[in-house]
């Protein structure tokens, strides 16, 4: 099994091609739904919020209020950094637990849909492919003022809070174009899902994953025989 990094920006799309993926059979890791679950009450990372953002981010449930906290780390760099460093450790752990899960699945791939993935740049290296979803920004300004009902002030400011997608395109080994219809989305969709059920890079991974336990496998017996004797 290898690992596919999905990403884009905000109101690119990157949910539309996550979900088409799933569709075809794809397993998907969406850092997202693991980040709500990570911060659900008396978990370490929501008592870490609370103490450094305040209860007035919490909800009349004790949840947080999501769009409360957006709002506060949209504005400001270094909120954003610090809720950043919090949750992204717990996030990784829990991903890391599914994708053992998908290769004991013997699935040939796994796709890890991450919005901020060429940003922390922690999971890059363990990736065999990324994809962008991009679009045109005069698309993605209106997409999102439509979603989110903001003004064009506040959705330029959210826009601007993340790294450019015409930078985040040009690290990615594949881009889907979604700036146009639904149509063509799903077109390039499945030439890439096609493109990488292709490929022969699972037998790789999965070879050295079998020699690697047969390796650790042979070393605990040496030992248990050196402690019999």
């Amino acid at each position: 099994m290898f690992l596919v990094g999905l990403t884009g920006g905000i109101a690119s799309g990157k949910s539309t091609v996550s979900s088409a993926l799933r569709d075809l059979g794809c397993p998907i890791i969406d850092a997202d739904v693991v980040a709500r679950q990570v911060v659900e009450p008396k978990s370490p990372a929501y008592c870490r919020i609370v103490q450094h953002f305040g209860p007035e981010i919490l909800l009349e449930n004790g949840e947080i209020d999501r769009q409360k906290l957006g709002q506060i780390v949209f504005s400001s760099a270094e909120k954003r950094r610090l809720l950043n460093s919090i949750t992204h450790p717990e996030i990784h752990k829990a991903m890391l637990k599914q994708i053992f899960f998908y290769f004991l699945r013997g699935y040939r791939y796994v796709v890890l849909d991450v919005p901020l993935l060429f940003e922390t740049r922690r999971l890059t290296r363990f990736l065999n492919h990324t994809v962008v979803v991009y679009c045109d920004p005069a698309t993605q300004l209106s997409r999102l003022m439509q979603r989110d009902r903001l003004t064009p002030e506040q959705a330029e400011q959210r826009i601007a809070s993340q790294m450019p997608l015409n930078e985040k395109r040009g690290l990615a080994n594949h881009v889907i174009e979604n700036s146009g219809s639904r149509e063509d989305t799903h077109r390039q969709v499945l030439r890439l899902h096609t493109k990488l059920e292709d490929s022969m890079e699972f037998l790789l991974v999965r070879a050295l994953a079998v020699v690697t336990a047969a390796g650790l496998g042979g070393l605990l017996l040496y030992t248990v025989k050196l402690l019999v004797l």
